[in-house]
């Protein structure tokens, strides 16, 4: 146990990830981050995810407060890829994903041009089991993948390709925050997005992002994508197959490839999610913490959970594209 600065007491573990911040009986937790926000920004900073436990977050209006106040901006999220409910501007729940299927790691937004720097994690009620958070380092991840599998990911980078229709997944309108196509198309251009509109009010778009980024901070080389999260093979079996038969494999509502158009095979996507597993940290939730992660340097997931789980997400303070993510 050490003391920082600002007089928080930390329970600092190198071999664990995230860092623990006792926060206990702090009456206003507001108030508290309020005092801390410094040192909180500091503390993600150095340790890339700090778990503040002890905070007593009980309701979304406190949970909501703690966000804006942490964060000098808040991300109005574009680009959905699942559902999720608005508490209010810039605080949403967790993406609406079957709690018996993983959400697998992944950094937020990384197939956009603008993304937040941090995640902000507020659980309410945590499940019975399972559930957690749970967090990989990127400059790790890199580290651990094959040399090959990186170079030609370095070298090309990576392929999204969406297709959204009234019937699975995300409605364009949803995604895109409008039912004006004028918009979404204006939308795209500026994000180096390319759409073709399909029958049936139908939309598909494709998105060449860079797979590995270095960190304008530290000059460290990063695993910063979501390659094998939105990947056919990361699907349950059934999903896909159903899917598939229904839609092609054109009409999936999300699919990567490699940067050059090349298939990404079932083999590759295992060991990237392999590999993320080799070196996954997780702390279960408790009602009432605080997780705050840099996006950019920490990937996340969640896997199957039993019981309600309520945890309010914040897209924090955004970063554009440059020449150092590239």
């Amino acid at each position: 146990m050490t003391t920082s600065p600002a007089g928080i007491a930390w329970t600092l573990d190198d071999s664990r990830t995230p860092v623990v911040l006792h926060a206990d009986a702090v009456g206003d937790p507001v108030a508290w981050v309020a005092r801390h926000r410094a040192a909180l920004h500091q503390a993600v900073d150095d340790h890339r995810a700090v778990l503040v436990r002890g905070l007593g977050l009980r309701d979304a209006g406190t949970a909501g407060a703690v966000h804006r106040e942490l964060a000098t901006t808040l991300i109005t999220e574009r680009e959905a890829f699942a559902t999720r409910w608005t508490y209010e501007p810039g605080v949403y729940s967790s993406s609406k994903w079957p709690p018996n299927q993983p959400m697998c790691m992944h950094h937020e937004l990384s197939y956009a041009l603008e993304f937040p720097s941090r995640m902000q994690f507020a659980c309410l009620s945590a499940p019975a089991s399972g559930g957690e958070t749970a967090v990989a380092d990127a400059a790790r991840v890199l580290t651990e993948l094959p040399a090959d599998l990186v170079d030609r990911c370095e070298r090309d980078g990576w392929l999204l390709t969406r297709s959204y229709n009234d019937e699975i997944g995300i409605s364009w309108a949803e995604a895109f925050g409008t039912t004006d196509k004028a918009e979404v198309e204006a939308y795209c251009a500026s994000n180096e997005i390319s759409l073709t509109w399909t029958a049936g009010n139908g939309l598909r778009t494709s998105q060449r992002r860079p797979a590995v980024v270095v960190d304008p901070r530290s000059g460290e080389r990063l695993w910063f994508n979501q390659i094998a999260f939105l990947n056919e093979w990361t699907m349950a079996p059934e999903v896909r197959e159903y899917l598939s038969d229904v839609y092609g494999r054109d009409g999936l509502p999300f699919n990567t490839s490699f940067g050059d158009g090349a298939e990404i095979t079932e083999d590759v996507v295992q060991v990237i999610n392999k590999t993320y597993d080799s070196v996954t940290q997780a702390l279960p939730w408790r009602d009432g913490d605080l997780l705050l992660l840099d996006n950019l340097r920490m990937a996340h997931s969640r896997p199957p959970y039993e019981g309600a789980r309520e945890v309010l997400v914040a897209m924090a303070d955004p970063i554009r594209r440059t020449q150092h993510h590239q």
